[in-house]
């Protein structure tokens, strides 16, 4: 190892590592669970393009073997909810995240035997579905009625997908977004899903409208991004609405009034 392992992550150890050659890399052994299961299978399929390299894979463990970005500044730098993607100041930086985001989107093929198979986005829309037909006491109470029917009426209508099985990426912040030298930005930890084109528009709209949850601006967000990762602004509508309710029940769990208001704002804007 080089130093002490990175600050920051919440489901994975990582650390700098000099290979046998001399080379230095990063060891990342993460805590797997149902978002980023699909991680190196998503990276594999990337082949370096415009995200980190995968060097080695252990499907004991997870453990994977990966690039070190270096300098590794974050095109945006995030302090949690609510995002600072929505700023006028980084419009350029989304635009230039929707860039790489559309070179890796990509069809799933060539995955060595061993490897993780992806969580699948039309999962996601049924466990939504269960959530919001027959939500629990504290979320219902938590969710006014209005929401809780249009994230029904969105789950059936997502639940078919619109176009090609692609991976797409679960977690869509500018935060993972990193100054490198092979290229000028990499992507690191992605979650790897497979689903539809505009699944990749939900998380990054979303939070682009937190800095400012009202119909105006949540139109201006919906309309330029689909504009820049070539999907469908109504399924990009769809997607961040969900993301929204989704993040609400997760702020519900954990006694978060302050995102449970948040998340509901965003959600009402898009509604």
């Amino acid at each position: 190892m080089i130093g002490d392992g990175f600050s920051g992550g919440t489901h994975s150890y990582a650390a700098a590592v000099r290979r046998d050659d001399g080379s230095v890399a990063v060891l990342k052994v993460p805590v797997i669970d149902e978002e980023n299961v699909g991680e190196p299978s998503g990276l594999f399929c990337y082949r370096g393009e415009g995200a980190i390299r995968l060097y080695e894979f252990d499907a004991g463990s997870g453990a994977m073997l990966l690039e070190w970005a270096r300098p590794g500044t974050e095109l945006v730098e995030q302090f949690g909810f609510p995002s600072l993607e929505g700023r006028p100041e980084n419009i350029a930086k989304v635009e230039l995240a929707c860039r790489l985001y559309r070179r890796l989107r990509r069809e799933p093929v060539g995955v060595p035997d061993g490897y993780p198979a992806w969580p699948a986005v039309t999962d996601l829309v049924a466990e939504w579905a269960r959530r919001f037909v027959d939500p629990v006491p504290a979320v219902a109470q938590a969710i006014p009625t209005p929401l809780l029917e249009r994230a029904v009426e969105w789950c059936e209508e997502l639940r078919v997908p619109d176009g090609p099985l692609l991976i797409v990426n679960r977690d869509t912040h500018l935060g993972n977004v990193l100054a490198a030298e092979r290229e000028p930005w990499l992507l690191i930890d992605p979650k790897a899903y497979l689903g539809e084109a505009a699944f990749d528009a939900g998380f990054l709209v979303m939070i682009q409208i937190q800095c400012a949850p009202g119909p105006e601006h949540a139109c201006r967000v919906v309309e330029r991004t689909a504009v820049l990762l070539d999907v469908d602004a109504g399924r990009s509508r769809g997607w961040a609405f969900m993301r929204a309710m989704e993040e609400i029940v997760c702020a519900v769990e954990t006694e978060g009034l302050s995102d449970i208001r948040l998340h509901a704002a965003v959600a009402m804007a898009l509604a």
